[in-house]
């Protein structure tokens, strides 16, 4: 079970950061939206921000949903007025640490990348300039911040609470069998596009992806190759390791995967992200999961929960105090 990850949704979703406006734009009155203390929301950014959408969307296959466009508009104007209050209340230390924040997560994304070029056609793609990115991780991290502090440190979750879940949700932790495998993978689309690579490329990929399995299977540290070679940003920093049960990957891989004994490596496997080389590392038996093993995570769970169901309550009364009123027709 995994720590509820809804919290920083809840608070800044679609947040999109104010872009400055253009020449052309200053030739027309820019509405206000939404106003209060320290609060001022205009038309401009909701725009730019159905724009970002609009693009991110695109990048992942989805059209965006034009008969939702003023449900949606409404979603982003609280979401930005809801950033806006919850980010003031920030303390200056809270604002030093998720700068740094903000800048490790940068850093750490370009790493996890095939390149520095990949990352930014990724950011094109997606409609967002590399400060937006920086921007809004560091509001993120900001809103978690406060958040934290002032609803979720005050939120006890007993032991006993902890135990009553457990066993009211016993089959949530049955383990199945697992495999704990390594990959090095050579993908075959575009990182940014997810459009296939022209045959060329591909061959030269399949080259170089044999070229590495001679050398995996010639005894080089396997971790090592998957660190320096490796196109899958979600593995190649710890060395290409998955831990997975059967259905959680695509069908090629998971049948390669769960066929291997452990110190085994597979001949090339090709799937529509790429070229594979896997190594299993560990077969994990079916089990159930031990409260000690689990309770922090239920703990962080329930606790979360809470904290979700105080946020309503918790942004009215910002609002409240910063006697925040909205201009438009969907709002009234």
């Amino acid at each position: 079970m995994k720590r509820f990850s809804t919290l920083l949704g809840a608070l800044a979703g679609f947040a999109i950061c104010a872009q400055t406006a253009t020449a052309a734009d200053s030739l027309f009155a820019d509405k206000v939206i939404a106003k209060g203390k320290g609060v001022e929301i205009k038309q401009s950014e909701v725009d730019e921000a159905v724009i970002a959408l609009r693009a991110s969307l695109a990048a992942q296959g989805q059209a965006f949903p034009e008969a939702d466009r003023a449900r949606i508009q409404t979603n982003l104007v609280e979401r930005m007025v809801m950033a806006k209050l919850v980010t003031a209340k920030a303390t200056a230390d809270e604002k030093i640490e998720a700068k740094k924040f903000a800048e490790k997560f940068t850093e750490d994304t370009k790493k996890r990348m095939p390149s520095e070029e990949a990352f930014k056609r990724r950011l094109e793609a997606n409609g967002m300039k590399l400060e937006t990115f920086v921007s809004r991780a560091e509001e993120e991290a900001l809103i978690r911040k406060v958040v934290d502090r002032e609803l979720t440190s005050k939120v006890a979750i007993s032991d006993e609470a902890v135990k009553k879940f457990y066993d009211e949700n016993e089959k949530q932790f049955d383990q199945p069998e697992m495999v704990k495998a390594a990959h090095i993978l050579l993908v075959t689309n575009d990182s940014a596009t997810r459009a296939e690579l022209p045959e060329e490329k591909k061959k030269e990929k399949k080259t170089k992806i044999n070229q590495l399995l001679v050398r995996a299977k010639a005894g080089e540290d396997f971790g090592a190759l998957a660190k320096e070679f490796s196109e899958d940003i979600g593995s190649k920093a710890n060395g290409g390791e998955y831990v997975f049960p059967r259905g959680k990957m695509v069908p090629q891989f998971e049948a390669v995967a769960f066929t291997l004994l452990p110190g085994q490596i597979s001949d090339v496997v090709t799937t529509q992200f790429g070229y594979h080389i896997i190594k299993v590392l560990e077969k994990l038996p079916p089990k159930k999961l031990a409260l000690a093993e689990v309770s922090t995570r239920i703990k962080d769970a329930l606790q979360a929960q809470e904290v979700q169901k105080q946020l309503p309550d918790y942004y009215k009364k910002l609002k409240d105090e910063a006697g925040v009123q909205f201009f438009y027709e969907e709002k009234k």
